[in-house]
């Protein structure tokens, strides 16, 4: 029986590196029932703004597995990215990067790295969920849920069960962003106590960031919102040795699309010269997934025992270790004459049947009783602050008040100080004062009438709630 899968070849460099996959593959003995979808740049520019025509959910939902290489997003006119796309509406809610040293065969500082990214794939500023409020002020929303970060932190854990790892380390920037990546650090401890077999631990990421590239060793499996993981797996890919040689996995309950980290470097397109490695790693993890690990396992130790070789491409070839450059296809080549042959110094894979975690989702919905306290108002005002503040400081409604102004986050108004650089855009907090009693939806959209009777101009307004008593904004 062979397994459907959805195969698109994508653009610049992937038709190349995605023939020399394909053959591999088939050349492995994989069983695999081919589905060609066409995506990319060919397709945004008839109009498909997604870069895909919606025809083609039907074959990837259709199928076991969706294997895609890299595609080019044209400049300007609102195109979304295809991957993220795909990534949301499908449920991909994991994404999972292997970087691992492959020393002394190709360069790296850091021979011992073995360290596995697992990045939150729906949520967070991938959202895509932006404004530009005025001429010179544009915002992005940050969204961080309890059951996405639930999701992400429990597969973890279960990876790192799964494959016999020792530690799951969090990243996240919760002492600036307390509510948002403040839940997803809460969510990891929370989960964490479940897995009382696997050693937990917390980083805050920019100083997590600095000890993964110069002592990377020191992690196992790391797990963060999705765009620390983004950045940072691309960061891990390269001091293991080169991002060329990253592949991924997007997992979710009902789907999966497996593909290169990096792009489709159209520089490079029709020259015989990219490295299919990352898409070929991709491949693996995908044959593991659709239940076929003797085919992984075949491919993965030839791939293997090729860079042992020296039959290296030009992006991670170098005198002296290198023996042979070679290109695309020819690589490919070399691999299949290695099939069935194992590395000698490198560690060889094994891959057994039902490699996949299986993840039980738990979510208990919160409970908490929240309540209306008040309003955030957001202004368009090019001025200074005392041309408006006469305006609206006498604005009272019910038990709301004004109680502070705020430009960019610092405190204007009251008791502001001369020197704070400001922008055009405003924000005025009405709240009932130190006792948060509770308002009513009529309360602040009369706040909102207020302001457009004063002919000040509102952008944006954000309510401000308490849950169990305690105030849930910044």
């Amino acid at each position: 029986m062979k397994t459907p899968i959805a195969v698109a070849a994508g653009d610049g460099i992937g038709p190349e590196i995605m023939r020399a996959t394909l053959h591999v593959l088939n050349a492995a003995g994989a069983q695999l029932e081919i589905h060609d979808v066409e995506i990319g740049e060919k397709m945004y520019l008839k109009g498909f703004a997604t870069g895909m025509d919606p025809k083609m959910w039907d074959t990837i939902r259709n199928t076991k597995a969706f294997l895609k290489a890299p595609i080019t997003t044209p400049q300007g006119g609102g195109f979304k990215s295809l991957n993220v796309t795909v990534r949301t509406t499908l449920g991909l809610y994991a994404n999972v990067r292997p970087c691992v040293s492959y020393f002394p065969f190709v360069e790296t500082k850091h021979p011992e790295m073995d360290v596995v990214i697992v990045r939150e794939n729906e949520e967070d500023l991938y959202a895509g969920i932006e404004y530009r409020q005025s001429p010179d002020v544009c915002c992005s929303l940050k969204l961080i849920s309890r059951p996405g970060c639930e999701k992400i932190v429990r597969y973890a854990f279960e990876y790192a069960r799964h494959h016999k790892r020792k530690k799951v380390t969090c990243f996240t920037k919760d002492n600036i962003m307390k509510f948002s990546d403040g839940l997803f650090h809460k969510v990891f401890d929370e989960i964490a106590q479940e897995y009382p077999d696997i050693l937990n631990e917390h980083w805050i990421v920019d100083i997590g960031a600095a000890k993964l590239a110069d002592t990377p060793e020191v992690f196992d499996v790391v797990v963060m919102p999705n765009l620390y993981g983004d950045i940072l797996s691309d960061v891990a890919a390269q001091i293991a040795g080169s991002v060329g040689l990253a592949g991924s996995a997007n997992i979710g309950d009902r789907g999966a699309m497996f593909e290169a980290i990096h792009g489709s470097a159209p520089r490079r397109a029709g020259q015989n010269v990219a490295n299919p490695s990352g898409l070929m790693l991709a491949a693996i993890q995908m044959m593991v997934h659709i239940g076929q690990p003797d085919v992984a396992e075949r491919f993965h130790n030839a791939w293997l025992r090729t860079l042992e070789e020296g039959i290296h491409t030009y992006d991670i070839f170098k005198e002296g270790v290198s023996k042979k450059k070679v290109g695309t296809s020819e690589f490919g080549e070399a691999i299949i004459k290695n099939l069935g042959k194992k590395p000698e110094q490198l560690n060889p894979v094994v891959y057994e049947k039902a490699t996949a975690p299986k993840i039980v989702h738990r979510h208990a919905p919160s409970s908490a009783n929240r309540h209306l306290v008040g309003l955030d108002v957001y202004l368009y005002h090019s001025g200074p602050l005392s041309d408006f503040i006469s305006n609206i400081s006498h604005i009272n409604v019910g038990p709301l008040r004004l109680q502070a102004v705020y430009n960019r986050g610092v405190k204007l108004w009251p008791q502001g100080q001369p020197e704070t650089f400001c922008i055009e855009q405003w924000r005025c907090r009405f709240t009932s004062g130190d006792n948060m009693a509770q308002v009513s939806q009529n309360d602040v959209i009369q706040v909102l009438h207020a302001f457009d009777h004063v002919k000040m101009d509102v952008t944006k307004s954000e309510f401000l709630y308490t849950f169990d008593g305690k105030p849930a904004f910044s």
